[in-house]
């Protein structure tokens, strides 16, 4: 199974800036998209059934904002949009499909960036998702949580760890919860299968951060260790440039 998780920041936009075809030149069987930006009943969806994707959204009640959309090949068993937490389900931020056995997490973390308020919001909402996904594995151990958090955890994952310690994305409270959420039983796949390599999957848009590869590796294909054997591989796949950030792309075995 090859899974992307790619945080698109405005779908329509992303089309506009040839997803389709980049996606007609690859092989992919799931598709989590964060960021959509948009309901479903607005974009030209078109594209995707052609090359034989069905979908399942949550979109954010506010409109031109946040949102998660999940595309498939293969027919969920189950299908849940949120977590049952207002608060954030208002806001279009997680989308739960299951696939037989496996339980995937289309994901998109608060940013905290707009101020303390926000900050804060997102300090919430990390201690409450991981409460959430720690029940769920009670009756659903094959677990597989993708999307844009939002932290960047070591400084290898970040361009200049120095400047940005007390920036949001890389504080220690923050970075702090990456150690608990990967103690508990989940895997960094990209981390597992690459320990030491370099590579990003978002950059600011100011001052050709991308040309000069300043970006942090926000974005995630976490897994319980019951899967740790079927990981074949994650990468980043920084030559699609369809939006700030690119896709995350995790193959595992059946």
């Amino acid at each position: 199974m090859q899974l992307i998780s790619y945080n698109i920041n405005g779908i329509r936009a992303a089309l506009r800036n040839g997803l389709a075809d980049w996606l007609a030149q690859n092989d992919f069987d799931i598709l989590c998209f964060q960021e959509v930006k948009a309901t479903h009943d607005v974009v030209d969806l078109k594209p995707f059934e052609e090359l034989g994707y069905t979908y399942h959204w949550h979109a954010a009640e506010k409109k031109g904002y946040s949102g998660v959309a999940t595309f498939s090949r293969i027919a969920p068993t189950h299908v849940v949009l949120g977590c049952g937490l207002a608060v954030y389900d208002c806001e279009g931020r997680i989308l739960r499909t299951d696939f037989g056995d496996l339980t995937l997490l289309n994901c998109y973390f608060p940013s905290g960036t707009t101020g303390e308020v926000r900050q804060g919001v997102k300090m919430e909402f990390l201690r409450d998702f991981y409460d959430y996904v720690q029940t769920l594995r009670q009756t659903r151990p094959n677990v597989i949580v993708v999307g844009d958090y939002n932290i960047a955890h070591n400084a290898i994952d970040i361009h200049d760890p120095v400047r940005n310690k007390n920036t949001t994305g890389f504080l220690p409270d923050e970075r702090a919860w990456m150690d608990r959420w990967l103690a508990s039983g989940m895997i960094d796949s990209f981390r597992h299968k690459h320990p030491s390599d370099v590579a990003y999957s978002w950059w600011s848009y100011r001052a050709g951060a991308r040309t000069s590869n300043k970006g942090w590796r926000i974005d995630y294909a976490s897994v319980t260790d019951t899967l740790r054997d079927r990981i074949v591989d994650c990468q980043m796949l920084p030559d699609a440039v369809h939006a700030d950030h690119c896709p995350v792309l995790l193959a595992l075995s059946d």
